[in-house]
């Protein structure tokens, strides 16, 4: 049976990559962004790679976009399998400096995104009997670096809604994936808020130091619906260390507090001795 799928953020970066993922098996992918330029071409490459791409604009901030796209859905596909909610955006900052107009933007998007998403789709889910919510949050959410409270606390959110759900929603017949990659190439900086000088910078040449790309971030995600797998750690080393925390919490709390004190240094923060 063809796929159908429904990705946010799909026009660019790690939502464009697992659209173009689906696309190779011959999948229905629609993808929702609000940069209408890029998701046209976007919707062409998933025509171009075997699959049947349609692009809808989509804002995350507003459930009535989520009820648009679901019931546009059915109407040309008859339903949907899989809703990939990916949309994003990041910040860093001390907790004295970040404002409260920036915490309220980015957990209006990654965490309450990923909420309105979940909200539209599952009733629908539920008259199929089928379905997956693929939600894609962060190491940041189990790692916690300083500097980096409102993105850690809404991706800390989407791990806790995601389990959440996993449970809630088991019995229904739908699967949650959670995804908690580490640093690779994408363009999240592109909007990052922040009034440290050079942060945009500085986590750029994190993300092209990783041996992981977007594209190999999609094939962990397509397997793990696949293999009805909750959790998708795709990076190694972070993956040690997230066990590590669960099974030697202190030793992990010794050695985050010596990567905290490098990593405040590189974006310009002061850690305490």
């Amino acid at each position: 049976m063809t796929q159908r799928v429904f990705i946010t953020g799909g026009a660019s970066g790690l939502g464009r990559a697992i659209a173009l993922r689906y696309a190779r098996e011959g999948a229905k992918v629609c993808i929702g962004d609000i940069s209408p330029e890029q998701g046209i071409e976007v919707e062409a490459e998933i025509n171009k790679a075997g699959g049947e791409g349609h692009f809808l604009e989509c804002d995350v901030r507003r459930l009535s976009d989520f009820e648009k796209v679901r019931d546009d859905l059915v109407q040309k596909w008859g339903g949907v399998d899989i809703v990939v909610n990916n949309a994003g955006v990041a910040s860093a900052g001390s907790i004295e400096d970040t404002t409260i107009a920036d915490w309220e933007w980015i957990l209006d998007i990654n965490v309450m995104g990923v909420v309105r998403g979940c909200k539209a789709f599952t009733p629908l889910f539920k008259q199929q009997g089928a379905g997956a919510f693929v939600n894609i949050a962060s190491m940041a959410g189990l790692m916690l670096a300083p500097l980096m409270g409102s993105y850690n606390v809404s991706k800390a959110g989407v791990i806790a809604l995601s389990e959440t759900l996993s449970q809630e929603l088991r019995d229904s017949g739908i699967h949650v994936s959670c995804v908690c990659p580490a640093f690779f190439q994408t363009n999240l900086t592109s909007s990052m808020r922040s009034d440290i000088p050079g942060v945009q910078q500085n986590v750029n040449k994190l993300m092209k130091r990783s041996n992981l790309t977007a594209d190999d971030v999609a094939e962990d995600i397509f397997r793990s619906v696949n293999d009805n797998a909750f959790w998708v750690l795709p990076h190694a080393k972070e993956r040690r260390m997230w066990i590590l925390k669960r099974h030697a919490p202190w030793a992990f709390d010794w050695l985050m507090h010596q990567e905290s004190k490098r990593w405040m240094g590189k974006m310009g923060g002061k850690a305490n001795a």
